[in-house]
């Protein structure tokens, strides 16, 4: 049956007959197909971007609490926003996360349900979320072991309620 349905995606489904193919998506697999395709070789995940209620307590969770360093800030007053980009490393080599203010937004988001996390590599991760309680952060799932076995992990929530998964790495 996940054969069929993986070839039933491809415009190809499998009758008492053998394959057959549906001619109303030649157009689709002849794309598939075409080797004149760009190289996805120098391609590199650039930053990912989520809207913040209040860019002062933002800033503050991402550089003075987790360490990041904030790249820079842009306000767009035509448009009535801020971006804000942090990270870990400079992004001509490292993702960052860019930091969305709507100015006027009074209400918080609504994270929806199909954003998952965030995830940070920590070395000591006990002690980072002692710390970060200590300055009163959520941590909806206290560090420990994976249920089915593996990493040592931990979520934490940013101001806006987003959920950060803190991995220990050890150095």
């Amino acid at each position: 049956m996940t054969v069929l349905c993986r070839f039933a995606i491809h415009g190809i489904f499998k009758s008492k007959w053998g394959i057959r193919h549906n001619h109303a998506n030649q157009e689709f697999d002849d794309k598939m197909s075409d080797t004149s395709a760009p190289s996805t070789e120098n391609y590199r995940l650039l930053h990912t971007m989520i809207r913040v209620k209040d860019l002062d307590k933002s800033l503050d969770f991402y550089t003075r609490l987790l360490g990041m360093t904030e790249m820079r800030k842009n306000d767009f007053p035509t448009g009535e926003f801020t971006l804000a980009f942090v990270g870990y490393g400079d992004e001509s080599s490292q993702a960052v996360i860019e930091l969305t203010h709507n100015w006027g937004q009074e209400e918080p988001y609504d994270l929806g349900n199909g954003f998952g996390h965030l995830a940070i590599g920590v070395p000591d991760i006990y002690a980072t979320c002692d710390a970060l309680e200590k300055e009163g952060v959520s941590i909806p799932r206290p560090p420990g072991p994976m249920k089915h076995g593996g990493s040592v992990i931990a979520f934490v929530e940013d101001p806006d309620g987003y959920k950060i998964e803190l991995i220990e790495r050890k150095a």
